[in-house]
């Protein structure tokens, strides 16, 4: 068999000229235009454009493997890209404050830090004065109604705990857009309810945009303002669901009947693609 029938298929983008960059709509804060991203030769996003509203959560929602993390990963800069221009409000990623938190919460702080300098961190980083750090720390204790000990190492706390003070890191600056990778994937149900609604009150004394990755239907629809639905790889957008009803959400929420609309054709959309 010829070896050049068994090597993947790599697009000839590199030389195809980049077509004018075309702004979002009004209200939109990150603006994708012909994101392409490429592993091992096979693609996993094509000429791919999204417009994300702000001061909006957006859940992310997809089949296996059609890399739902990898396009957050990518909008903050973490994973590069193969092409592709990626705009918050106009301005690159450099000029953009975000926060991230993180799946895995055990490796995302630094084991050697107190907790309480962990997530002063990026305050740290940007030179702010030790009284300036000191006031925004007192803010996010107060907003978090923290109960631990913050001068204890992260490895000295909980699950929940730890999660928490990742959560509390990445909005010590005032992120203009955070992300949230699977936030509760790790936690108990208990404190994945008392982290969700924390999130809810936040972005609703702040607006903040958030992206958030799910692999929780349920959980995504609850704490979203837009449903992000994508399709298999190469990955497109499916459908993109608004929900509206008023926060805060609470359990009465789960019985709404927009709530379980908004639900079932999320379910629909899901289904549809996974069996393409």
């Amino acid at each position: 068999m010829n070896a050049a029938v068994l090597k993947a298929p790599v697009a000839p983008y590199a030389d195809v000229p980049r077509p004018a960059f075309r702004p979002g709509p009004a209200g939109t804060h990150i603006t994708i235009r012909g994101l392409t991203k490429h592993f091992a030769g096979w693609p996993l996003y094509g000429n791919f454009d999204l417009d994300i509203p702000k001061h909006k959560i957006t859940s992310v929602f997809g089949p296996n493997g059609c890399g739902k993390s990898t396009l957050i990963n990518m909008i903050a800069g973490l994973v590069p890209v193969d092409r592709g221009e990626i705009l918050f409000d106009g301005k690159t990623l450099k000029e953009t404050r975000i926060g991230y938190v993180f799946q895995n919460y055990r490796e995302a702080l630094f084991p050697w830090m107190r907790t309480i300098d962990n997530i002063a961190y990026p305050l740290k980083l940007e030179g702010r004065s030790k009284a300036e750090v000191d006031r925004r720390m007192e803010e996010l204790v107060a907003s978090f109604d923290v109960k631990f000990d913050l001068k204890r190492h992260p490895y000295e706390l909980s699950g929940g705990q730890q999660q928490t003070a990742s959560i509390m890191r990445a909005l010590a600056n005032h992120p203009e857009v955070l992300f949230l990778d699977e936030p509760f994937s790790a936690l108990d149900f208990e404190m994945t309810l008392f982290i969700r609604e924390k999130l809810q009150e936040v972005f609703m004394q702040t607006g903040t945009t958030m992206l958030l990755v799910s692999h929780d239907l349920e959980e995504a629809v609850y704490l979203a303002d837009e449903v992000l639905l994508l399709t298999r790889r190469p990955t497109q957008v499916a459908e993109l669901l608004r929900y509206e009803d008023p926060r805060p959400r609470t359990v009465e929420t789960l019985t709404q009947p927009s709530f379980i609309a908004t639900k079932k054709q999320s379910l629909e959309i899901f289904q549809r693609e996974v069996r393409r």
